[in-house]
């Protein structure tokens, strides 16, 4: 019972971690951090005192090397490492020269805050080394180390750094082989929540709840698929040769249970599957499936038929994924070969037409008008402004995009000061019981980085609560303090996203929707050029790819706070183009030249839609629907599934834009058009 139970979380976990990135990361953060202020503290005790700048850029400096750090390989990650701990080092002591000159001081960390923006134009290296003199500036100008204690000082970044890399390149390293059998263990989880969904509607009806629940169930897999097909080691052209390369089969198999999960949700929302059949597939009831096989053929042109072979299907490709997922625990994918390091330097831009150095300036800005602001309020405390007005830009892409983080930085600081406030007076004066608690804080916060930035900051800001507990200056007065610095800050870096070199929601998501038709028109020209296999697997994959920066991007278009706000109208039409992404699918693997009739007819057709389309980029997002209706179906799997795929491309296209006087197709569900030829 108790294995039973454990291999249940741990099959849980995966279905929510693919990979279990987010708690490696966390991990990782949460060690470094424990590790590095024992260091310290053993120096401290046994070589000489520390200011408590030595311990606070150790604390900082070991969450960046957690997460700002994104090189490939432990040689380069280190590299990164020793010039961002030298660059640390070099901005705490220009802060600490120039501390008798506030003012002065003031001007140049805004001049460090533009250099770390820029720097993002070198790529992740710069990005990382961006982050390490930012970061320790601010600790710097927050803790006014003097220039003597410096040699001290310095014990905080070196411990952060080397621990860190410790950390990352030996307790807990990165292990492709590894991560791809969680990722793929990660997709037999959703996939099996997938089935769960389906026993449970076998049989009934399917509400709009329904629905929606798969579609997110499906999003889910997506995200688990997306990340699983980055493990797969690729050759450089990232097209395999032939299905002998183990790679490329395991790649098969991949693409097989994606397009296999995702057509059972199709037909079976249309057409509710029979439990037992469900269940034969979950158990993998090997004489039930063959007894629903003959039942299938036997009508197989009638909906509930269409929908036992797509059942059918899911059951086959879930048993050969399980199959490869059994191989990759007995032998750990040692027949394929690592992939080659191809990685080339980014091309370095700084013309304001780099997105990167637009955003460096409207950091800069955003720092400047956050710094005026916190002054005001707080001339000990105003980093904390400044520090906001930073960070809401990172990972963003558009004016509404920064919003959205703004809003959920602020709400995150509130309630986590309410929570940290009660938590710091319970435990009041009791270190025992408040470390661990602190250190859990930790872990929770990055575990939550990656979902929810709003969740992130709640847990940090209990960490400080404790903290200033713990330390015996946690007032009231104080709380309220770093809660309206952290305001302002948000306040100014949404002003300046929306005033300066402003990249509007719609813009951002007019740049995705490009490369999205881009990528299908990509698919369609190379299977008028005669193209098949495995490289128009990879066109599909790349439409795929591009859907999912199309869904980040229209993000904002639907979150609560925006004033045009149309969620429902958001949903459908993100809902086309997944239909239109799944159909490009069913064409990529079911597609030979000698099957399809007027292939040439069916082509021009999509594309003339795609060319009416693509200029008008975002607008269809803002298009007021009919009611739909649903027609005819046909089964992705059958033989005549690449025409299907290339009919249902053009239907989807033609419900982006719907005429006056067609009532247009179901949104968001792949319906086929009567079988013609």
């Amino acid at each position: 019972m108790h294995l039973s139970s454990k291999f249940q979380f741990r099959d849980w976990l995966l279905a929510n971690d693919p990979a279990l990135s987010r708690l490696r990361m966390a991990t990782r953060v949460t060690l470094t951090i424990v590790l590095s202020v024992l260091i310290l503290l053993a120096i401290q005790a046994l070589i000489a005192p520390l200011p408590r700048a030595a311990f606070g850029l150790g604390i900082v400096l070991s969450i960046e090397g957690g997460v700002a750090v994104r090189d490939k390989g432990n040689s380069r990650q280190l590299v990164t490492r020793l010039l961002g701990c030298g660059a640390s080092i070099a901005v705490v002591g220009i802060a600490a020269g120039l501390e008798d000159h506030r003012f002065f001081s003031d001007l140049v960390f805004l001049a460090v805050i533009a250099l770390a923006s820029a720097a993002r134009v070198f790529g992740p290296r710069g990005f990382a080394i961006g982050m390490f003199a930012f970061t320790s500036y601010f600790m710097g100008a927050y803790f006014q180390p003097s220039f003597a204690e410096l040699p001290e000082v310095a014990f905080g970044p070196i411990v952060a750094v080397l621990v860190g890399h410790v950390v990352r390149a030996v307790l807990l390293p990165d292990d492709w082989r590894r991560d791809l059998l969680r990722s793929l263990e990660s997709v037999r989880g959703r996939i099996n929540h997938i089935l769960f969904k389906l026993a449970a509607l076998a049989g009934g009806d399917v509400g709009d709840d329904d629905r929606q629940e798969l579609r997110q169930l499906e999003d889910r897999l997506k995200e688990a698929v997306l990340m699983a097909e980055t493990f797969i080691p690729r050759p450089p052209g990232g097209v395999f040769d032939g299905a002998a390369d183990p790679a490329a089969e395991l790649a098969i198999r991949l693409f097989d249970a994606h397009l296999a999960a995702e057509s059972a949700i199709v037909l079976s929302v249309q057409s509710p599957p029979p439990f037992a059949l469900v269940h034969a597939v979950i158990e993998a009831d090997t004489a039930e499936l063959a007894r629903y096989e003959g039942m299938a053929e036997a009508i197989r042109d009638q909906p509930q038929g269409e929908t036992m072979r797509a059942l059918l299907w899911l059951g086959e490709a879930r048993q050969q994924l399980s199959e490869v997922i059994n191989q990759g625990q007995a032998h750990f994918f040692s027949s394929i070969d690592a992939a080659e390091d191809t990685g080339q330097s980014p091309v370095v831009d700084f013309s304001l037409a780099n997105p990167l150095l637009r955003a460096a300036l409207q950091i800069t800005i955003a720092a400047a008008i956050a710094m005026s602001f916190g002054l005001l309020l707080s001339r000990e405390r105003w980093f904390w402004a400044v520090l906001a007005s930073f960070l809401v830009f990172t990972n963003t892409n558009s004016r509404g995009d920064t919003a959205m983080k703004a809003l959920s930085r602020s709400l995150g600081t509130v309630l986590g000061i309410a929570m940290g406030l009660v938590l710091a007076t319970l435990i009041s004066g009791q270190s025992a019981i408040a470390i661990p608690v602190a250190v859990i804080c930790i872990f929770l916060a990055f575990y939550f980085l990656q979902v929810s930035y709003a969740t992130m900051t709640f847990f940090i800001s209990i960490v400080l609560c404790l903290v200033y507990g713990m330390t015996g200056v946690l007032t009231l007065d104080l709380l309220k303090l770093r809660i309206g610095e952290t305001m302002i800050g948000a306040a100014a870096g949404t002003a300046v996203a929306f005033l300066v070199f402003p990249t509007r929601t719609r813009g951002a998501l007019d740049t995705a929707l490009d490369r999205w038709f881009l990528a299908l028109r990509a698919l369609l020209n190379a299977i008028g050029e005669g193209k098949s296999g495995f490289e128009l697997i990879a066109l599909s994959q790349r439409i795929d790819a591009c859907y999912r920066d199309v869904t980040v991007a229209a993000r904002p278009l639907g979150s609560s706070w925006s004033v045009v706000t149309r969620p429902g109208q958001i949903r459908q039409t993100l809902a086309i183009f997944l239909s239109c992404t799944y159909w490009a699918r069913i064409l990529a693997k079911n597609y030979e030249a000698t099957t399809v009739t007027d292939q040439e007819k069916l082509i021009a057709a999509d594309l003339a839609l795609i060319a009416d389309a693509a200029p008008r980029g975002s607008a269809c997002f803002f298009i007021k629907r009919k009611a739909s209706r649903t027609t005819g179906r046909h089964l992705p799997v059958s033989r005549e599934g690449a025409r299907v795929g290339l009919e249902m491309i053009g239907s989807a296209l033609e419900r982006l834009y719907p005429q006056p006087d067609v009532l247009p197709f179901a949104p968001g569900e792949a319906i086929a058009r009567s079988k013609q030829g």
